[in-house]
């Protein structure tokens, strides 16, 4: 009896929030010869190596999940690390996705040949891998960033950067450098400024503050949640819309952003009283023009009587502690590097070769793109996930994830339907639709000021222009035209 054709070979890269969707969307419309690689030992992805103290979502835990698999028994609105990261692998088990990941399998290099129309994958550990499709989902916030300071190979203290938290290493009693005040260093330095002798904040650029105090949620409304059919659907109904709101605040940074801002303003106000420390942290920039911040916590932190906030430009390190331009010398302990990540960098250093020997990195040169943050021309059937201009200001990212897929496994439909080897987005179709991604800049806050969002050029790379709604539209259902197939 001939046996069922199992389809294309599909390489998936990265097995967190967005490798798992991708298998789970492929297997649930009949594709079954999937291989995860993964270089961690565990699924999880970013919610598996940022790990420090605090560490959680400042999306509400009702958007921040697969639609396919809401949960009612979350305990916070935005939930911490520990419980993000077990959902998402009680997810990958329930779905029987966890057989078809390689843990422990870092991915140096993908090359597309031509003769053979298939991927090959090689992995640190000399393996190798061939598929007739790769799907890359390794994001954009998975590469810690430590910035190449004179020094810091004489300092004789400890550092570690925030997303490689060294637990085994006791904060108590220790004089303590944070060298950053972005999102990671909101959640931690609440969390270690009580127990540490003495903490230095570093910060290069204030940032806008709304409002999370993310208290565990009360009885009733727990129960509410997990009896009520109509409320966790509602809750995330809620969220969404209100996610829309923030993305249009940035989107309209003269009149709605306005309002948004003010409340920002007044939220901070009321909770730095200090004018010198409020002078410090206050941000010189357009509300939404950076990542706005989810805090209740940090900012009273800061005002603490051993914390001090540093807006001196660091020149290096001693070998006892921070240097700034000022010529002062802050002895620690400690220095814990908060300096987020290779946002504009995606999947490299992976080396990505295409036809012809076609390398991503060229092509990228001048700023990342893809048509519609997924497929880039010359790389026949490879796909990115939570690719250039795909990130969020405002809603999940989770969302934008399942988008995707489901965009992705129509394109391997069409492959496989009209027996195709490969697809090819067009090289003008990839064109038009980047410059008018682009074009739906003008005008908003991610314009007004320098941010992780924008490369050295100044072109944004990181962030869709509009709301979730648009992207939904216009990945909802592929245009077979748009694409080449290769026979």
């Amino acid at each position: 009896m001939a046996q069922a054709d199992p389809g294309p070979r599909i390489l998936i890269v990265g097995a967190g929030f967005g490798g798992v969707a991708m298998a789970i969307e492929l297997r649930k419309h009949g594709f079954s010869d999937i291989t995860v690689l993964e270089g961690a030992p565990e699924p999880g992805g970013t919610w598996f190596h940022n790990s420090y103290p605090g560490a959680a979502c400042d999306v509400p835990s009702p958007l921040y999940s697969f639609s396919f698999a809401q949960r009612t028994d979350w305990t916070h609105l935005c939930s911490p690390q520990p419980a993000i990261l077990r959902y998402l692998q009680e997810v990958t088990r329930s779905f029987g996705i966890e057989p078809l990941i390689r843990f422990n399998s870092l991915v140096q290099d993908c090359t597309w040949d031509g003769d053979a129309r298939q991927w090959t994958v090689r992995t640190a550990d000399g393996a190798e891998h061939v598929g007739d499709a790769l799907v890359i989902a390794t994001g954009q916030l998975h590469q810690p960033v430590i910035p190449d300071l004179p020094g810091r190979d004489v300092f004789t203290g400890k550092q570690f950067h925030s997303a490689r938290w060294d637990h085994d290493y006791d904060l108590t009693g220790k004089r303590v450098a944070v060298i950053g005040s972005g999102a990671s260093a909101v959640q931690f330095v609440p969390e270690i400024a009580p127990k540490v002798a003495r903490l230095t904040v570093f910060q290069r650029t204030g940032n806008w503050f709304l409002a999370r105090r993310n208290r565990p949620y009360p009885f009733p409304i727990r129960w509410a949640i997990e009896h009520v059919p109509f409320v966790q659907p509602a809750l995330r109904n809620f969220y969404y819309w209100y996610a829309e709101l923030l993305t249009a605040s940035i989107r309209h940074p003269r009149t709605l952003g306005k309002v948004v801002g003010l409340r920002s303003a007044a939220f901070m106000k009321r909770k730095v009283k200090d004018p010198e420390l409020r002078r410090k942290i206050w941000p010189d920039h357009t509300f939404g023009c950076k990542r706005v911040l989810f805090s209740s916590h940090f900012l009273p932190a800061l005002t603490r009587s051993n914390v001090d906030v540093v807006t001196e430009k660091i020149t290096g390190l001693t070998e006892t502690g921070v240097r700034t331009a000022d010529g002062r010398v802050t002895d620690v302990d400690c220095v814990i590097w908060a300096t987020g990540f290779a946002t504009n960098d995606f999947m490299f250093p992976m080396e990505i070769r295409g036809r012809d020997g076609l390398d991503l990195r060229e092509v990228w040169a001048k700023g990342a793109h893809a048509h519609l943050g997924i497929t880039v021309p010359g790389f026949p059937s490879m796909f990115v996930l939570y690719g250039p201009n795909t990130n969020t200001s405002g809603g999940s990212i989770i969302w934008y994830l399942e988008q995707q897929a489901a965009y992705v496994r129509q394109a391997l439909e069409l492959v496989r339907d009209r027996n195709a080897a490969a697809i090819e987005v067009k090289p003008e179709v990839e064109a038009a639709s980047d410059a008018a991604l682009q074009r739906r800049f003008a005008g908003t806050a991610w314009l007004a000021c320098d941010s992780w969002y924008r490369d050295s050029d100044g072109r944004i790379v990181a962030n869709w222009p509009g709301y979730m709604r648009d992207y939904l539209a216009a990945v909802k259902e592929i245009n077979g035209n748009d694409f080449e197939l290769v026979s």
